[in-house]
Order: C-alpha cells, then structure tokens, then sequence
C-alpha cells in the first residue's frame, strides 16, 4: 500500500511538471495529464505480474509510469527510506524526455507524450487514436495465449472510445477466441466535453460486454484499493482461461481534455461538480485512509509528496538549463535532425545469407504450373518451415481455400493456424499488428477484396504502417497483408481497386507486385521473411494463368527492390506491374515496335529499381508508364515526377502515361471495360510516344 501511494504521488507530481512545462512551451503539443485518474492506474498496476502487457490511448502517462515503475522497482525498496533507485529516476527521468521530444526518450522523442513504448516494462505503445490501440491489444492477447505464458494483457480506453467501430470489433473477437485481456474503461466522465448521457443512452458502458459474453465488472477509480481489487478478480478469470473481462472504473479528469484549465473555464462542468470529485484526490484519499487505519502519519504522507517532487525535479533538472530568466532544453538533448527518417522501415539485415535466384538460374526442375497453385504450395511450405506463420481472413477456412482457393489445403495441414474471421477487416488487421509486433508471430492477413482496406483504414494505414518509426525506429512488425485485385471482374466501384497507389503513400509498407507463377514464389517468400509489413497485391487475371515455376523447390526468394526487364528494346521504356506486365509485352510484338518492357515487382518508393530502370531510359530516352487501373488511386505520377528529377538530361520528351479512366469501375461490362485500361490504350501509348520522339520504331524500320 506505501508503493502504491508514492506511485500515485510520483505520477501526481510529474504530471503537474508536464502542464508547468507546457505553460512554458518547453512541451511541443498536446499535455493531456491524467490528474484525478491516477486512482485507476496506480490501482490496476498493483494487480499485474512484470510478464503482463498493457497499452493506452492518448491519455497514458499515469499508466505508462506505474507499469514501468513497477519494473524498475526492487523488491527491497523502501519508499520511506529515502531516494529513488537509478532504475526508477531513469523511469521518470525518460519518460519526461519523450513528452518533450528529446533523445534519450523511451522512442527517441518520437512519440511524445501520446505514444510512449517500453518494451521492457511490458508497455505495448500508447495511441493517439481514440480507440485504435484495443484491437493492436488484443492481438497481443492472441500472441500471449498461443505463448502459454500465463502473460494477460490490459487495454485502457476512455468512455469516447467505446463507441469506436475498433473497440466492438475487438470486444467479439476477444471472446470469440477466449482471449486474456482486460479492457480496462477509465469512464472520466467527459469525451472531451461531451457527457457520458450525450454520447449514449446505455451509460453504464460495462453493459456492453453482456452483448459478448464478456463478464464485467465497475469499481470506484478514485479508490486505488478498490481498483486493484477489482482487477485482481479480473485478472484471476483471465488466467483461468476464461476469456476477456471488461472492468469500467469510474474517475473524473480535474484539468480539461488538454493543458492546465479546468473543465469549468470552458463552460461545459460547473465548478461545484469540480470540487465534488477534488475531495475524492486520489493521493489524498489514500493518504487520509491509511492515516485513518494507522498504516501511515502524516509526517510520512508529507515525507512521500516531498520525496515525489524532488525525483520529478532532479528529471526536469537533467533536461533543462537557465536561459536568462527562463529555462530551455539543454540542447544537446534533442535528436539529430539526421534521424528524421530513420527507422522507417527496418534495414534488411534479416535478407543477410538468403538464396537470391531468377528463373533463368533456376537449379531445380521448372515446370509450367498455374499462378493459384502456387499461391497455396508456397505458404504452405513457409509454415512447414516456420512454425511462427499463420493466416488469418474472412472464410479462408472454407471453400476449399477461400473465395478463390489462395489457401486450398491448408487447414487440413495447419488446422489452428488458418484462422477464418468474421466479416472485421478493422477488428483481425488490428489484432493481426499487435501479434505481429509482439515479436513472436508472424501474421498473413487475407483481405477478400483490396477494396476493403478501406474498411480497416486506420488499422492498416495509420497503426501498422507507422508502428516502427514512431515508436523510436527499432519495432519490427512482420506482417504480409495480401490483397486481391478484380478489375473487369463486374464487381463494381467497390470491389476492382488496386492498392497499390494508396500503400504507396505510406512509408512503413513495402508493397510487391508479382506477376508470374515463379515471381510469386520468391517474392512471397521474402515478404514473409521481411520484418516490415509487406502488403502482396494479386491480381485475380492472373490466378488461372500458368506459366514456368518450379517443380518442388519453393525455398528460393527474389529480393525486394529488384525490377526485371521482361523484354528488351531500344525505342522506349515501359514501366509496368502485375496483370499489364504481358499485354505490354505482347502489343509490343503485335505492333513490332521496339518497347524494353520493365516488370517492375516491388512498389513502394523505397524499393524501386532505380538501377534497372536508370540504365532503360539512359539507353532508350523516353518512358511510358503502364497501369490498369484508375487515375484517382494510381502511382504513376509519382513515378514521372521521380523519373524527371533523376533523369531529366536523359528523357527526349516529358515521361508518357497509360492509365485508366477517373470514375471507379462500375457494373455494367462496357463501363468495366471502359474505366480501365486496356490492349488498345497500350497501343495507342506506343503510338503516341513514338509520334513525339519523333522516329517510327527502329525495329519496325528493320
């Protein structure tokens, strides 16, 4: 009980550092302090074990700092003794750094006060998004189950992020798969101003888990005592295997949604209300208690309030200096401008000694098979070898191998490694992110349309993607999301999409575009070796086709990075991916003209083949870019403008475009058809480039 208070006097006075900070502009962004809510915190950490993980939303400090304390706290400790412990100071000292963006931060100073990571003291990454951190946890609870640890994961969200889509995605699957998490609810009362009574007619938000079957519990989150009761018995289902538990601790924020006023100066809660809750302070209703039942007196309540201030003060000490009548950071603390980018994407060192080979190398017997067969034979190979892969999606359990047989035979192979899902793409992306991250699995998520990414937009484009770099360059999330392509399939504006263009936009994903049945094979295989997420776009064209792959040998790769010239020519270079890559090719023979043809396989901005394509144009001067699908999603035009920049001495004539209509395909054949491009517009692209050279085809001239 004594730790417990000198934890909840610690975090009280180090958040009351960070507001005084902030009203000095020493803290660049938000300061939302937990002050009034440590209660639930303090509390609900007693309960854990060092194995246990937590995240939080942007709200965390309190949480963060009583997880990671309660690690670097010996068991000898004595809070009435004297100072803190180097490991402890070092707790408080860097977590202060990361709030105000310094170095030697827990993430470099990335994260800031809303996404603070410690991967030692079992803190999973806060989250700035409301709510977009529960399902990332309760991946993480997936990882932790299928360990066999024992590990339990807790999940603090607020009364505004129950009613996030993500956070009852995550509520179904947790008990659909008998996950351990807490879903811990700190109500404070306000979704920024905005009442619990304004926002829902169910206000007792733990009802929501009898929808799930999830028991649930509320406490009292001012009572640090209370709290860790109610979690122990929590926590006490979760280890016996009963699946997920919501508890709803009912707290009051004392300052508003950010900075040092309270609610009251915006007019959205009265004073008196204010005062009502105030009289409930945490740390002083603990001290007074355990005053009352003699645990403590007061000289060593006051003991333990002077000792916190000091240990927050020695931090910001450490941080800061005197700048005439003010103060500043020390400014040798702040990261280097150099590191801006690193830590994007990981360094590829996991490629190091691996068996490069084209098919022209092939050692083994090569054989024509069909592209789908290959699909399957090769992931099934890869979970052979790696016990760590599974695959998660909607029906790909079912249907002899999903809608399209990508996974035909696996789950007679792996019966608990392919996961069929219900329809969540948010919900099993999420949960695939936080497995991926915990650092013990490896996810394959299969979304039935590329289309549906959408669905699943933050998960997958704003968590997953920016795990590593935010939180500090060092996170590897191996992760292979693998979305079909239909265009011309009929299936309509919401159905066709091809991906890439948008994942383009996002650093953290790699993207690979194979296009034939061999190319699927090693790339595949260096996607599921990567430790960055790797986003594999298929297109369905390409699934009946056949064409030469290996007869049993499926354990070579094709790195990353690595463009492949598919047919030589000295009039002009098309740069081309997936179900373009043949129809280029073969309009080139039909028209006779002299198209060096460039598959380019991977398309991030990171892995282009610069080499391959720079030694092209240098040889044929003009470009023409290839892709089927519509202009609104499209990448070429980052392409061209790279393509200007590098080699602007090179080109005769600005770089040429085929690329498909701006609506989105739509039902009707002719307007499928007419939204995307086609044999004709890749002839009319030859045609057009070669007109403004100023040349016929020097092979046709042959």
């Amino acid at each position: 009980m004594v730790r417990m208070l000198h934890n909840l006097n610690l975090i009280r006075a180090f958040e009351e550092t960070v507001l005084e900070l902030a009203g000095e502009n020493l803290v660049h962004g938000p300061a939302h302090s937990s002050i009034g809510q440590e209660g639930a915190a303090v509390g609900a950490m007693a309960a854990v074990r060092t194995g246990d993980q937590i995240n939080g939303t942007h709200r965390a400090h309190h949480q963060f700092l009583a997880k990671a304390l309660n690690h670097a706290t010996p068991d000898t400790f004595d809070p009435l003794a004297g100072t803190l412990g180097e490991g402890m100071q070092a707790v408080v000292q860097r977590t202060l750094a990361e709030i105000m963006g310094l170095e030697q931060g827990y993430c470099g100073g990335r994260g800031g006060s809303m996404h603070l990571r410690s991967r030692e003291s079992g803190v999973i990454g806060t989250n700035a998004i409301v709510g977009g951190g529960v399902p990332i946890a309760t991946g993480v609870a997936w990882s932790r189950k299928r360990l066999g640890r024992g590990d339990v994961v807790i999940s603090f969200f607020g009364d505004g992020a129950i009613h996030q889509g993500a956070v009852a995605e995550s509520f179904n699957l947790a008990s659909l798969y008998n996950l351990p998490i807490l879903y811990f609810i700190e109500n404070n009362q306000y979704a920024v101003s905005t009442t619990v009574a304004e926002a829902t007619r169910e206000t007792r938000l733990a009802a929501r888990g009898q929808a799930y079957r999830i028991p649930a519990f509320t406490t009292d989150g001012m009572d640090p005592l209370a709290v860790k009761i109610t979690t122990e018995k929590a926590l006490s289902i979760l280890r016996a295997g009963k699946g997920p538990v919501i508890v709803e601790a009912d707290c009051y924020r004392f300052f508003h949604q950010n900075g040092p006023l309270p609610g009251s100066a915006f007019g959205y809660r009265s004073k008196d209300e204010e005062q009502k809750w105030r009289e409930r302070d945490p740390p002083d209703y603990m001290a007074s208690r355990m005053i009352e039942v003699g645990h403590l007196n007061k000289s060593q309540t006051e003991k333990l309030r002077s000792e916190a201030r000091a240990a927050v003060e020695r931090a910001a000490n450490n941080l800061l200096e005197p700048d005439g009548n003010r103060r500043r950071i020390k400014p040798e603390l702040w990261p280097s401008r150099s590191a801006v980018d690193h830590g994007v994407r990981g360094d590829m060192s996991e490629f190091d000694g691996v068996r490069y080979e084209e098919k022209e190398d092939h050692s083994g017997d090569v054989v024509e098979r069909k592209f789908i067969d290959l699909v399957s034979s090769v992931m099934g190979r890869r979970m052979e070898v790696d016990e760590r892969i599974f695959v998660i999606g909607e029906d790909i359990h079912k249907l002899r191998g999903g809608t399209n047989g990508a996974t035909k035979g696996l789950i007679e192979r792996f019966p608990d490694r392919i996961i069929g899902t219900p329809i969540t793409e948010g919900g099993f992306a999420g949960l695939a992110g936080g497995v991926a991250a915990d650092g013990h699995f490896r996810p394959v998520v299969e979304f039935m349309y590329a289309d549906f990414v959408y669905v699943a937009a933050d998960q997958v484009l704003n968590q997953i993607a920016k795990m590593r770099h935010m939180f500090g360059g060092d996170l590897p999330v191996p992760l292979v999301l693998r979305a079909k392509v239909a265009a011309k399939s009929g299936y309509g504006s919401q159905h066709s999409m091809d991906p890439s263009g948008l994942f383009t936009l996002f650093p953290g994903w790699r993207i690979v575009a194979p296009s034939t049945p061999y190319d699927y094979v090693g790339l595949m295989n260096s996607a599921l070796l990567c430790e960055d997420p790797v986003l594999v776009v298929e297109h369905i064209d390409l699934y009946q086709s056949t064409g030469p792959a290996p007869l049993e040998d499926l354990d070579y790769f094709i790195p990353l990075g690595k463009a492949k010239v598919v047919r030589y020519g000295t009039d002009f270079t098309v740069l081309t991916s997936l179900a373009m890559v043949w129809p280029c090719v073969e309009m080139a023979e039909q028209a006779s003209v002299g198209a060096e043809v460039i598959d380019l396989r991977t398309l991030d901005r990171a892995s282009l083949d610069w080499e391959t394509i720079g030694a092209s144009v240098r040889k044929t001067n003009n470009v023409l870019i290839v892709e089927q699908g519509t202009q609104g999603t499209s990448f070429g035009g980052a392409i061209a403008d790279e393509l200007h920049r590098r080699f602007f001495d090179y080109l005769d004539q600005p770089v040429k475009r085929v690329v498909g209509g701006e609506a989105a395909p739509t039902i009707s054949k002719v307007l499928d058809l007419a939204a995307n491009a086609s044999d004709d517009d890749i002839l009319a692209g030859y045609e057009d480039i070669l007109s403004d050279s100023g040349r016929i085809s020097r092979d046709a001239a042959e």
